[in-house]
């Protein structure tokens, strides 16, 4: 095994310790795929390794308008997810080069659409 330093984590690894960072958040399989809950209730992201094609990304909940920004500008990075992209939800492609952080951010939106206030303060104040 390697030194924890020296290992290197999977896209799914990443994206786990991202979401469950955030204040009460529970991760469980949704249909099939590890899914993150905000108090165990709430969907915020949902990991996608190969669900209706040879890809793997996530599908998260986005602000009004964020999906199509970021389609007209990134579709090579982001999509439209199945099932929840006609509610706005955004897919990030993750079988392509990253910037972490912008993933970091995405991430903590999506916390932000479905969390409670006193959650998203929680989250702004850290």
């Amino acid at each position: 095994m390697l030194p924890r330093a020296t290992r290197v984590s999977t896209p799914l690894e990443r994206l786990r310790a991202i979401c469950l960072d955030l204040p009460e958040t529970t991760e469980r399989l949704s249909h099939g795929e590890p899914t993150w809950f905000v108090r165990d209730n709430k969907v915020f992201v949902t990991y996608a390794d190969q669900h209706h094609d040879d890809r793997v990304g996530f599908w998260c909940a986005a602000p009004a308008g964020e999906q199509q920004a970021q389609l007209a500008t990134a579709p090579d990075r982001y999509f439209r997810p199945p099932y929840v992209g006609g509610r706005g939800w955004l897919g990030v492609w993750l079988d392509v080069a990253l910037d972490w952080s912008e993933v970091e951010e995405i991430v903590k939106e999506a916390y932000r659409q479905v969390a409670p206030r006193r959650l998203v303060a929680e989250l702004d104040a850290t």
